[in-house]
């Protein structure tokens, strides 16, 4: 399933990380579940948001060059990444998208 934005969108510089955005060099369980969660519960009614892996940032914002997440990486990440989110109670499926941007690869959650 596609993410609703463009990764052109998320990585472009244009969008500071803030309340809607997390942007993780790589994928680390424990910190981006509780992302994820908060996220998933919405309190504020803004849509959720977006974990993107692979991108280094300061201040919020993406630094240059972007890292992507190494190939062999791609699926045992996303695997883990589902079954780490059925930890959640309820149960959640989360929408990963794995995008290429500037020859780079990265995953969308």
């Amino acid at each position: 399933m596609a993410i609703p934005t463009s990764i052109h969108n998320l990585l472009s510089g244009k969008v500071v990380e803030w309340a809607r955005i997390e942007f993780k060099t790589t994928w680390d369980p424990e910190a981006s579940l509780k992302t994820i969660c908060a996220f998933a519960n919405d309190l504020d009614n803004w849509g959720g948001g977006y974990v993107v892996i692979g991108v280094n940032e300061k201040d919020g914002i993406p630094l240059r060059p972007l890292v992507g997440v190494p190939l062999d990486k791609v699926d045992a990440w996303q695997k883990n990444i589902f079954e780490k989110c059925k930890l959640i109670s309820p149960d959640y499926t989360p929408i990963i998208g794995i995008e290429e941007y500037e020859n780079k690869t990265f995953i969308v959650i």
